[in-house]
C-alpha cells in the first residue's frame, strides 16, 4: 500500500516541499491504525473500508459494477432471482426496483408498446406497470383517454 501526499500551502516556506510517502506491506498496513485514520480523514470511511477490504482479499467485482451493466445484467435475470438479489444489499435493491431495470424488462418482454402505455407506465412506475394484470391496464387507460378528452374539451 502507497499513501502519497502533498502539502498545498500559500507560505513560502512550503513551496518548494516534496511529497511525502509512506510504503507499507499489506500486512504492515492492516496493523496500522494511525494510517487508517490519515486516510479515514482525507479520503473518507468507505474509501478506507475499500482498501481494507483490498489488502484482506476481499474484492466483490459485482458490487463495484456501473449501474448500466448491472441493469443490463440483471434484466436477463429471472424475476425470483430478481427478488433475491435485491436483499443483497442496498445498492442492489435500489437497482432492483428501479424504473430503469422494469422499463427494459418490460419492453424486453412485450411485443407492442404504444406511446400511451409508456406514459402510463412512467406515471404509474414501471415495475407497478409490469405486475399490474392487463384488465386494470386497460381500465386504466381508458380513464386516461376520458381525462384527456374532457381536458381538451374544456379547453375547446
Amino acid at each position: 500500500v502507497i499513501f502519497r501526499w502533498w502539502k498545498i500551502s500559500l507560505r513560502n516556506e512550503f513551496r518548494e516541499a516534496r511529497p511525502g510517502e509512506i510504503k507499507e506491506s499489506q500486512e504492515d498496513f492492516l496493523g496500522d491504525s494511525s494510517l487508517h485514520i490519515q486516510i479515514a480523514i482525507v479520503f473518507g470511511a468507505k474509501v478506507l473500508e475499500h482498501v481494507l477490504s483490498l489488502c484482506r482479499g476481499n474484492y466483490d467485482f459485482l458490487e463495484r459494477l456501473p449501474v448500466p451493466l448491472l441493469l443490463h445484467i440483471i434484466s436477463f435475470l429471472e424475476l425470483e432471482d430478481i427478488a433475491r438479489l435485491s436483499q443483497v444489499s442496498r445498492r442492489f435493491e435500489m437497482i432492483c426496483n428501479s424504473n430503469a431495470l422494469w422499463k427494459n424488462i418490460v419492453e424486453n418482454l412485450c411485443d407492442t408498446i404504444t406511446p400511451e402505455m409508456k406514459e402510463l407506465a412512467h406515471e404509474m412506475g414501471w415495475k407497478k406497470f409490469f405486475f399490474t394484470n392487463r384488465l386494470q391496464l386497460q381500465l386504466q387507460l381508458r380513464r386516461r383517454r376520458q381525462k384527456q378528452d374532457a381536458q381538451n374539451k374544456e379547453l375547446a
